[in-house]
């Protein structure tokens, strides 16, 4: 029953952080971006049809890496500055949306907020977002690579050498 308390407030955590306040704070931050006041904010379906396929794959990639993570990893992705919120991993998960990314979640998770910033015609969303990305990689490899390698050891470090840290590889 204690995990499962912990899955819950991870993932209402993880909800109220990522889906819900950040989101919020971009639709704040563009009301500062001049772009918005232009007469191109007006075509609501282009800023759908441009942003859509965006946010759905963020989405996509959110939710099956959760699953993934949840099912085959058995833990949760709630895990910050060291402290876990719902449990951990115990084992590593390879496959899925963890084949093209180390962290589909993150790479998710830009994506949909690329989306919202292409949606709010905002350039200084996206220019923010992509400053993030720099701290989010640095943070990545401060904390959670070495906790993976400390808890998976060898098999990390092959997994770290074939796939990307946050975003995939385009094949030719």
């Amino acid at each position: 029953m204690n995990n499962l308390i912990r899955y819950i407030l991870g993932y209402i955590l993880g909800i109220s952080v990522f889906a819900v306040l950040i989101p919020l704070g971009m639709v704040e931050l563009s009301k500062l971006d001049p772009l918005i006041q232009s007469g191109l904010s007006a075509c609501l379906f282009v800023r759908i049809l441009v942003s859509l396929p965006f946010f759905i794959t963020g989405l996509g990639f959110m939710i099956w890496s959760n699953i993934y993570l949840f099912r085959v990893g058995k833990g949760g992705p709630a895990d910050g500055f060291n402290i876990a919120i719902s449990p951990r991993t115990k084992k590593l998960v390879v496959t899925g949306p963890y084949r093209y990314s180390r962290n589909p979640m993150v790479f998710g998770a830009f994506t949909v907020y690329f989306s919202i910033g292409l949606f709010l015609l905002s350039v200084l969303c996206v220019v923010i977002l992509v400053v993030f990305i720099g701290f989010a990689v640095k943070y990545l490899r401060m904390t959670e690579e070495k906790r993976l390698l400390k808890d998976f050891g060898e098999q990390y470090r092959e997994y770290k050498s074939n796939v990307p840290m946050i975003f995939p590889k385009i094949k030719k």
